[in-house]
């Protein structure tokens, strides 16, 4: 018997933590080359709180997206609610709720990893926070006092951020309201990820306490469904590679592969133009689907036409007149 090494029994069964920490790790580096090579604040009044608001929440919400739609589970759960035998295998509608709740549960858990870590990140580095507020922080806390109007005030204080932009008499008072903000996003930034381990980890604790399975029996059930999926992936492949090569086969009249094959089918110009262009998906009955234009003609059409000997005797037959009465098409194929 072949025994696994330490490390992989160790890490078998961890792929989903595996994967998260990967997407976080990619994210914050993600995140520091986005800031280095394209975060810039304006120091504009009016400007500064959509430009920082903008690079602390668009990407996280792209990311959220991205999470959904990467993410198996959600098309299942999109296909699966509009399938003729979703009401047969949950009969009960609050079990169908409950199973709705709990995917959806599942699906956003695995969807928050990279935009969290994206907001987590960036409040602590606090860059977009000093941005997005530095014009709303009063500063006669600091003892400047401003002889200026409001609107002069507020031009002042959105400049902060660019230290070459603040009049040499504000260089402490700047200094010090960046570092007042810099702790507040820094604070802001632990606390994001304090409620979010806490969450993770009463979820899956307050799971483990619903959950009908033992322990190792719950081991078992995930050991299963990811053998049920590999395997399921394999024969896909396998069973649409088998079912494919039919079609082509009667297409070509033989298909890769294949040894001492004795003559090939040559397509007429009218099969050629029935398999070219846009294929889309076509329901031919209540159960059945043809899946491209190839699968279509080589539903509805014969494999009759003409064919080319492959030995050194190569002759066309065809469903019309043979080769010897017609020469021209004997030395067409030649």
């Amino acid at each position: 018997m072949t025994f696994l090494p330490k490390w992989l029994m160790f890490l078998k069964g961890k792929e989903v933590i595996i994967a998260n920490a990967l997407i976080a790790m990619l994210t914050i580096g993600g995140q520091q080359l986005f800031s280095f090579f394209t975060f810039s604040c304006p120091c504009h009044v009016g400007q500064n709180l959509f430009y920082g608001l903008a690079f602390l929440g668009v990407p996280a919400l792209i990311l959220l997206i991205v999470g959904y739609a990467l993410n198996n589970q959600t098309w299942r759960l999109v296909t699966g609610k509009s399938s003729p035998l979703w009401e047969e295998t949950t009969p009960n509608r609050l079990l169908q709720c409950k199973l709705i709740c709990f995917v959806l549960c599942s699906i956003t858990g695995r969807a928050l990893v990279a935009p969290v870590t994206w907001l987590a990140v960036t409040l602590i580095n606090g860059s977009y926070y000093v941005c997005a507020v530095s014009e709303y922080v009063p500063v006669h806390y600091y003892g400047v006092n401003l002889n200026v109007t409001a609107s002069e005030h507020r031009k002042i204080l959105a400049a902060f951020p660019c230290s070459q932009l603040v009049p040499l008499e504000l260089t402490r008072a700047r200094d010090e309201v960046i570092i007042l903000l810099r702790y507040q996003s820094q604070v802001a930034g632990w606390l994001v990820i304090a409620v979010v381990v806490i969450t993770v980890f009463l979820s899956y604790c307050l799971a483990s306490c619903l959950s009908p399975l033992s322990f190792l029996h719950f081991r078992y059930w995930s050991s299963y469904v990811d053998n049920e999926h590999e395997l399921f992936d394999e024969a896909t492949e396998e069973h649409s590679r088998l079912y494919a090569m039919q079609h082509v086969k009667k297409f070509f009249g033989f298909v890769p592969g294949s040894k001492n094959v004795k003559e090939i089918r040559i397509p007429s110009l009218r099969e050629w133009q029935a398999i070219s262009g846009l294929a889309f998906l076509k329901q031919v009955d209540d159960e059945h689907y043809d899946y491209s234009l190839l699968h279509d003609w080589a539903l509805k059409e014969s494999a009759n036409g003409k064919f080319l000997k492959t030995d050194e005797d190569s002759f066309i037959r065809s469903e019309g007149p043979s080769p010897q009465q017609h020469p021209a098409a004997k030395q067409e194929c030649v």
